[in-house]
């Protein structure tokens, strides 16, 4: 296990070594404050699309299942009249320059996993770009209508309509403390600031805030190398499998095959992990399986018998209720505003 490994399994158990930490965490939570006020003061610059945006994040380090949700929105958006872009960070990608339009064929190494995934998974305009501002601007040159960030909630040079922050329900918020001492990129208190937070499987603690149930469900089996879809039962391949996940939570991923009835040997490795062709090695006759994430990094090098098991988000009826009235307001005044 890599240090940076034992310090994400640290910052969620709460380890008391950790705790020397506080100081810098402190420090480190005064900047994110002053940060924010010089935005809301005008000391920084914030860009105001014309058309809504959806920013949707986190407050902590992590997997929590935000590229889901982006990818609801998308389509749940696009089923009501919309033309929604993806605006995202790339991370792990490398372009020669950005903004960066992502299509189902950008190279990997130009776009990052998740922008790719995102691409070939909702079929809009997705945009890689470590400025936001700049990038959704370029959605907005490509006639979207409504914009959606994904992992944007700290990006505030990018200004918003919507906050919807995403909270993983078996870790919580750790141990509750900022960085370095903890996972939390901002204050827990951030959470009553957003317009809605979404716990992600059974929390385990409570948050302080009103928070929607959303789960994450398995939906089909893809074989990697043609993309044919398969029905979830019967399953596939033959058992026992090898299981791989480089993602924020492989321990998620591994628990849901089990609930599939797939058995095998299980493997985790580092979120955004570039993955080698010695890391997809099988043995004779055995299936590999992993994450749609994963996947796009894999397909040039994972053998012939490999399967991604593709999820999606699963929201209440409340909240597309909640959603949709929120959009009829904010249509209602952008119109009284010309």
């Amino acid at each position: 296990m890599s240090l940076a490994e034992r310090w994400v399994r640290a910052a969620y158990r709460g380890s008391l070594w950790l705790y020397p930490l506080r100081p810098l965490a402190a420090l480190y939570r005064l900047a994110m404050e002053r940060r924010r006020r010089a935005y809301a003061r005008g000391k920084k610059a914030v860009w105001r699309a014309p058309v809504p945006v959806i920013v949707v994040g986190n407050i902590t380090l992590g997997g929590t299942g935000k590229s889901p949700l982006v990818a609801w929105l998308s389509r749940w958006l696009g089923e009501r009249g919309y033309t929604p872009g993806i605006i995202t960070r790339g991370y792990g990608g490398r372009a020669e320059g950005y903004p960066l339009r992502v299509t189902s064929a950008t190279p990997v190494a130009q776009s990052g996993d998740e922008p790719l995934m995102l691409a070939q998974q909702t079929g809009v305009a997705v945009v890689a770009d470590p400025e936001r501002a700049r990038g959704a601007r370029a959605l907005v040159e490509a006639g979207c209508d409504i914009i959606i960030s994904d992992d944007g909630l700290q990006h505030l040079a990018l200004g918003r309509d919507l906050e919807l922050a995403v909270v993983d329900g078996a870790r919580g918020l750790g141990n509750g403390q900022c960085l370095p001492a903890g996972p939390l990129r901002e204050p827990p208190r951030r959470l009553a600031d957003v317009d809605a937070v979404l716990v992600n499987g059974e929390a385990r603690r409570p948050l302080g805030v009103d928070t929607v149930a959303m789960r994450l469900a398995p939906a089909r089996w893809r074989r990697l190398a043609t993309g044919k879809p398969s029905a979830l039962e019967p399953l596939p391949f033959a058992l026992p499998v090898r299981g791989i996940a480089g993602i924020g939570r492989p321990a998620r991923f591994f628990a849901t095959l089990e609930a599939l009835g797939v058995h095998g040997t299980w493997q985790g490795y580092a979120d955004h992990h570039r993955f080698s062709a010695g890391d997809l090695e099988t043995e004779r006759g055995q299936a590999l399986v992993m994450t749609a994430k994963d996947a796009v990094k894999c397909a040039a090098l994972a053998p012939p018998d490999s399967w991604v098991l593709d999820v999606e988000a699963v929201l209440p009826a409340d909240f597309e209720r909640w959603l949709a009235a929120w959009l009829a307001a904010l249509t209602c005044r952008r119109q009284a505003h010309g």
